[in-house]
């Protein structure tokens, strides 16, 4: 195997994973990072859980301030995932401040 392959198979190891543009890349962070906030799911840094309902109901705001200036302008797909998200957010979100019991 030539030095050549090598290099190149080292670039690869270390390259970072990048996802497809798209809206759900957009949607994806503040999804995952308001669940974290819940406490639905560890913080990769630490590998614990931490709740701050106040920042996690911050992102759920602004995935519906995003919803609502994108109205219009998403394909239906991108309109049902944006609403199963929010759906998903606001039920836990409901659920972590006793409003509601599941």
């Amino acid at each position: 195997m030539s030095d050549r392959s090598n290099d190149e198979s080292r670039d690869e190891e270390k390259a970072e994973f990048m996802p497809p543009v798209d809206f759900s890349s957009i949607v994806f962070p503040f999804y995952t990072q308001a669940l974290m906030k819940l406490g639905l799911l560890e913080n990769p840094q630490n590998n614990q859980t931490e709740e701050n309902l106040e920042y996690a109901r911050r992102l759920i705001d602004l995935l519906d301030l995003l919803k609502d200036r994108t109205k219009g302008n998403l394909l239906p797909e991108e309109e049902n995932f944006l609403e199963a998200v929010l759906s998903q957010l606001k039920m836990h979100y409901l659920n972590k401040t006793e409003a509601i019991k599941l």
